[in-house]
């Protein structure tokens, strides 16, 4: 049985960098977290609404271009479109 050259998915580069970034961004979002938290949790209404918002506008609008469009259903259908 050949082996393959290719090493495992735990010893490879790719995954050794995205642990290390997984950490560096876990340690930046403690500091930020720490550093902000009376800001976050004072504003936290004001956050939930906005988000609220957004959510609301992305999934009711069915996300960008869900506006109508351009397209008129009100009107009679054009001449050859039987």
């Amino acid at each position: 049985m050949a082996q393959s050259n290719n090493p495992s998915f735990l010893g490879s580069l790719r995954f050794r960098y995205g642990l290390g970034l997984l950490f560096f961004l876990a340690v930046g979002g403690y500091f930020l977290w720490e550093e902000h938290e009376a800001h976050i949790l004072g504003n936290l209404p004001l956050i939930l609404i906005l988000g609220l918002c957004v959510g609301m506008h992305f999934f009711m609008h069915g996300g960008h271009g869900g506006h109508g469009g351009g397209r008129n259903d009100d009107g009679p259908p054009a001449e050859g479109s039987e």
